[in-house]
């Protein structure tokens, strides 16, 4: 996947904990989301919102075609 160099991850100065989908807010947050298998992480490099069908970009509404395994608040 790739996007567009003004949806990329900023430098954060929060928390970088991984955590488990299980525990993902509901429908209103921007979130970084991954699949992580072992000690490797394949993150999603723009910011997602969960919705009813499962995930899209925040920005645009597209749907992004992943079955994350964790999560983090996109630093805003």
């Amino acid at each position: 996947m790739s996007a567009g160099s003004d949806e990329r991850r900023p430098r954060s100065t929060g928390d970088l904990t991984w955590e488990q989908l299980e525990t993902a807010p509901p429908f209103d947050r921007d979130l970084e989301i991954a699949v992580i298998e072992g000690n490797t992480i394949h993150r999603v490099v723009f910011p997602c919102r969960r919705n009813f069908g499962g995930w899209s970009k925040a920005k645009t509404g597209e749907h992004v075609a992943v079955q994350p395994t964790h999560w983090r608040i996109w630093p805003g």
